[in-house]
C-alpha cells in the first residue's frame, strides 16, 4: 500500500477581472478560471508528472501546493492536514517540508549575493544552527548537485544556465525538504544539459528520499524522469494514470492528440498524428460541460450539456471523458447515429 504523502481536492483557483472607468478600480463579476477543479494524490517517493498546454493552469497548481497562491474553493492536505488552516507556526514547519524549483534560476537568485549566501539564506531564516555549520552545509550541497565549493563566493551571473539550475536545487534542498515542486526546470536549458540536470534530480531522490511533482509540457522528458502522469486541460485534470499505462492505452481524446505530436527519430517511421481544431477556450467563459468539448472530435450533446468527472477505468487509470463514464452507453449511441467509431486506444510507444 503506497503512502500518500499529499492530496489535492477538487482545487479550485479563479482570479478576478478589475477594469478601470474614469480613472476608479472596479471589479467585475466575470474571473479568470485558471484552475478548475483539480483532484489526485502524490505517493511518497515517487515522481508525479503535471502536463499541460501553456496556460492550463499547471504552474498555478504548483505554485498553490507551496503556499503561494490561494485557492478559491478546495483542500491541499499534506499528511492529511489542510495546508491552508495552518496557524503561522505549523506554515513555518511545512516551508521546511515543501520547497519549490522555478523554471527561471537566474531571476530566483538575488545578484548582489554570493551563491554561498543564496543557498545559506533557509538556514538562516529558519535558523537551523551556527554560521559555520551553516556555511559547511552550503558547501556539502554545492558538491552534491555536481558543483565545487571554490565556486561559493561568485555570484550568479558568473554562471551558466545549468549551473545556475543546480544552485537552484541546492538551495531548495538546503532545508530537507520531502516534496519537491519543478517547474519547468529543464526548459530552458540546452537538450544535453537538461540530461544532466534530469539524472542529477533522479540520483538527488534517491539519496534524499524525496517526493518530485514535476511540471512540463515536454511529454517525452516527463516519459522519461516520471512514474505516474495527469493531463491538463483549461485547467481540468483529464486523465492521470501510471506512465507505461498512459501511452499504452491513453483514452482521453486530448491525451491521444498530445502523444501524437511527439517527434520520432526515425525519418522512416510514420506516424498518423491527430489534428486538434480550433482554439483553447479563454479560461473567462470555459464551455458549460466539457472543457474539450469544442475541439473533440467525438463531442456530442451530452458532453456541451454536462461536464465529465474524472472516473476510475482500472490500473490506476482514472479519466474524465463520458466515453468511459457513467454516460458511456448513451455517448456510444450517438456516435453510432453520426456514423462515428468510439476511438480505440493507440500506442504511439
Amino acid at each position: 500500500m503506497k503512502e500518500t504523502i499529499l492530496s489535492v481536492k477538487d482545487l479550485k483557483i479563479y482570479y478576478p477581472i478589475k477594469m478601470k472607468v474614469k480613472g476608479k478600480l472596479l471589479s467585475q463579476k466575470n474571473c479568470v478560471k485558471a484552475v478548475n477543479g483539480i483532484t489526485f494524490d502524490v505517493y511518497k517517493g515517487e515522481t508525479l508528472g503535471i502536463v499541460g498546454e501553456s496556460g492550463c493552469g499547471k504552474s498555478t497548481s504548483g505554485r498553490s501546493i507551496v503556499r503561494l497562491e490561494r485557492p478559491t474553493s478546495g483542500q491541499i492536505l499534506y499528511k492529511g492536514e489542510d495546508i491552508w488552516k495552518y496557524n503561522k507556526e505549523q506554515l513555518f514547519c511545512y516551508r521546511r517540508k515543501a520547497q519549490m524549483i522555478f523554471q527561471d534560476a537566474y531571476s530566483t537568485l538575488d545578484p548582489r549575493f554570493t551563491i554561498g549566501r543564496s543557498i545559506c539564506e533557509p538556514l538562516l531564516i529558519h535558523k537551523t544552527g551556527t554560521r559555520e555549520a551553516n556555511e559547511s552545509r552550503a558547501r556539502q550541497l554545492m558538491k552534491d548537485v555536481g558543483l565545487p565549493d571554490t565556486y561559493f563566493d561568485r555570484f550568479p551571473h558568473e554562471f551558466s544556465g545549468g549551473q545556475r539550475q543546480r544552485i537552484g536545487v541546492a538551495r531548495a534542498l538546503a532545508l530537507d525538504p520531502e516534496i519537491l515542486i519543478c517547474d519547468e526546470p529543464v526548459s530552458a536549458l540546452d537538450v544535453s544539459v537538461q540530461a544532466q540536470v534530469l539524472n542529477l534530480m533522479k540520483d538527488l531522490q534517491e539519496k534524499f528520499d524525496l517526493t518530485y511533482i514535476f511540471i512540463s509540457h515536454n511529454l517525452s522528458v516527463v516519459k522519461h524522469f516520471c512514474d505516474r502522469i495527469g493531463i491538463i486541460y483549461l485547467g481540468n485534470l483529464v486523465e492521470l494514470a501510471d506512465k507505461r499505462e498512459l501511452f499504452r492505452n491513453m483514452m482521453h481524446p486530448y491525451t491521444k492528440a498530445l502523444i501524437s505530436a511527439i517527434p520520432v527519430p526515425d525519418p522512416t517511421f510514420e506516424r498518423k498524428k491527430q489534428i486538434l481544431e480550433g482554439d483553447v477556450p479563454t479560461p473567462v467563459n470555459p464551455p458549460e460541460g466539457c472543457p474539450f468539448g469544442t475541439r473533440c472530435p467525438y463531442a456530442t450533446g451530452l458532453c456541451k450539456d454536462k461536464k465529465p468527472e474524472l472516473a476510475d477505468v482500472g490500473n490506476g487509470h482514472f479519466v474524465a471523458c463520458h466515453l468511459y463514464g457513467g454516460g458511456r452507453e448513451e455517448m456510444r449511441m450517438q456516435l453510432e447515429i453520426r456514423g462515428l467509431t468510439p476511438p480505440e486506444a493507440e500506442s504511439f510507444v
